[in-house]
């Protein structure tokens, strides 16, 4: 079997200084995975974790959803023409009576790391398949501050990381924020396929009290894999992509994306997210009643985030922001209301309100009622100008 790393000479250039050493590098190779002997896929992995790789790979196609339903994992010996075993190749025998569906033709043979179905078919080919609905699974609820600490501990896991930095990382999470299993892989969706295989080894299928954090950005095939596995959250240090986002609304998986620091955007199932104070009110007297806020999972609102900045537990009043600006809210667009949080319309970031407390009305009305004692005043010193005698 390959190893996890290799080592490879580089010259190295750092402030005008050249230097040769060798460097320590990922290693990345092809794994051929084969169903009751026929060929199904190539993927391009890191090695190691392979039986578990293929297990979850199976998981994710709809082929299999439970441990019992494999007879065996093997590597293929003679993958080679002269016989030698590679541990490229490895072959899943289901246990008798399992159907084996057709599926070779809605996957490419070859996979990469942005592979995967795409468009409509594939929503409803997720959504028919999956023996483990999210929609189903008891409530998770997690705060802000809980998934705000997720990525430091899966940092703090990735060890081959630390040697290389060139994988990515995936990780299950309990709802107390306990660390249940890691793995690594050049493929982020490889990583996710062995959390999967390993969980279905065990038993311990569906995941349905698990949180899913990724190191990169939040694929399709990445909230495909969630959903097959039962998984209810799914969170990444990056973007996530709008099939993604429409898949995760779909299926009722909360989607975090950005997770950095203490910022975050929840694209979708925010009511897993525990946001304390709730931002959509439903009383007639309240400020924002009648202006379109609802929750991101509901229609016409699925897909577009609420998102978090700074302090996500404070009851301090929050901003209605329609700016498009990813990095800072427009301040000639913000709305100021009295939810602890700041509301974004078009999925972009927000910012923490500082100007109202719970003990002083909001800055909007005093700016609001001052406006108004100004147009007063303008008008009683309006005089009407004399008219001149003929």
């Amino acid at each position: 079997m390959g190893r996890v790393t290799e080592r490879r000479r580089t010259i190295r250039i750092r402030d005008g200084a050249v230097t040769t050493r060798p460097d320590t590098l990922v290693a990345e190779e092809p794994l051929e995975i084969r169903l009751n002997g026929k060929p199904l896929a190539i993927t391009m992995r890191t090695p190691g974790d392979d039986f578990a790789l293929a297990a979850g790979f199976l998981v994710s196609e709809g082929v299999i959803g439970e441990g019992s339903e494999v007879q065996s994992i093997v590597y293929c010996a003679g993958a080679t023409a002269d016989g030698v075993n590679t541990y490229n190749v490895v072959d899943v025998k289901l246990a008798p009576g399992v159907v084996v569906p057709d599926i070779t033709l809605e996957r490419n043979v070859y996979t990469t790391s942005s592979c995967g179905l795409c468009g409509k078919a594939s929503l409803d080919a997720v959504r028919t398949t999956t023996r483990h609905p999210v929609a189903d699974t008891p409530p998770v609820r997690v705060t802000p501050a809980l998934l705000a600490a997720l990525p430091d501990r899966l940092r703090e896991a990735q060890r081959v990381f630390d040697r290389t930095g060139g994988l990515h990382a995936a990780a299950l999470f309990s709802p107390e924020g306990e660390l249940l299993d890691i793995r690594e892989d050049v493929g982020r969706h490889n990583a996710v396929d062995k959390l999967v295989g390993r969980a279905l080894t065990d038993d311990r299928l569906p995941l349905s009290q698990s949180i899913l954090l990724v190191s990169g950005r939040a694929s399709f095939e990445l909230v495909q894999k969630a959903v097959m596995a039962g998984i209810p959250m799914l969170a990444a240090v990056s973007a996530p992509s709008s099939l993604a986002v429409d898949l995760a609304a779909e299926s009722g998986l909360t989607l975090v994306g950005f997770l950095r620091g203490q910022s975050m955007n929840v694209y979708a199932g925010d009511h897993r997210i525990a946001l304390g104070r709730r931002w959509a009110r439903a009383d007639p007297a309240h400020p924002l009643h009648g202006a379109g806020v609802r929750p991101t999972g509901s229609a016409p609102w699925a897909g577009r985030a609420l998102s978090c900045r700074g302090a996500c537990q404070a009851p301090t009043a929050p901003s209605l922001t329609a700016d498009t600006n990813d990095d800072q809210p427009s301040a000639a667009k913000t709305r100021a209301g009295p939810c602890g949080f700041l509301l974004s319309r078009t999925g972009t970031t927000a910012a923490k309100s500082s100007e109202t407390s719970t003990h002083a009305p909001p800055s909007w009305l005093l700016w609001l009622l001052l406006r108004q004692v100004a147009v007063l005043r303008s008008m009683h010193r309006t005089t009407v100008p004399p008219t001149r005698a003929g």
